[in-house]
């Protein structure tokens, strides 16, 4: 499966983007700490991220969580991944979005490509009605990627994840299939 953007596409891991994998987590892990879990040791080696991909591979045909790398169309560089998870069926139709981005290509509008392209399949590839996504106040680029995207703020998550040992808020944005 890829998706394609102007400046990038999207496709599932297979095994063989390990190693990318390290190095991308590796070359922005002070970056991705502010924002996200710290990670064991073993997280950073091709070992982990190969099996964590299998993983991913199972989940998406188990229709849980559909997980894509975000790759330059101009080099087919691995510069961030973004996921649909926690796919929920029957009655409610609905996903959480989470993203990451290597810091060097922040505010170029990438991230907003990536998203529109990730709704655009949940909608209309998996029929979702609703997809869900947490910010941190602290991260207020990664809000207007989601506003740029068609996002509504819903409200604030009080103490809704726990970031480096700390329950942090989280402002709270969503977009039904209506919104396109």
């Amino acid at each position: 499966m890829r998706l394609e953007g102007e400046r990038i596409y999207l496709r599932y891991y297979t095994p063989e983007d390990a190693k990318e994998l390290v190095d991308l987590n590796i070359r922005n892990k002070e970056f991705f700490q502010q924002f996200s879990m710290q990670y064991e040791d073993s997280f950073y080696t091709s070992e982990f991220q190969e099996n964590k991909i299998i993983e991913q591979l199972k989940e998406m045909e188990e229709d849980k969580r559909y997980t894509f790398g975000i790759f330059l169309k101009e080099n087919d560089r691995l510069i961030g991944d973004i996921t649909l998870a926690q796919v929920v069926r029957k009655h409610v139709q609905s996903s959480i979005l989470g993203y990451a981005l290597d810091q060097q290509y922040n505010g170029k509008g990438l991230m907003t490509e990536a998203v529109r392209l990730v709704v655009k399949f949940a909608f209309e590839k998996l029929k979702l009605h609703r997809i869900t996504a947490g910010v941190s106040p602290r991260n207020p680029g990664s809000a207007r990627v989601l506003e740029k995207a068609g996002f509504q703020r819903e409200g604030l998550a009080r103490k809704n994840v726990k970031i480096n040992g700390k329950w942090e808020d989280h402002i709270m944005f969503a977009i039904l299939e209506d919104d396109l």
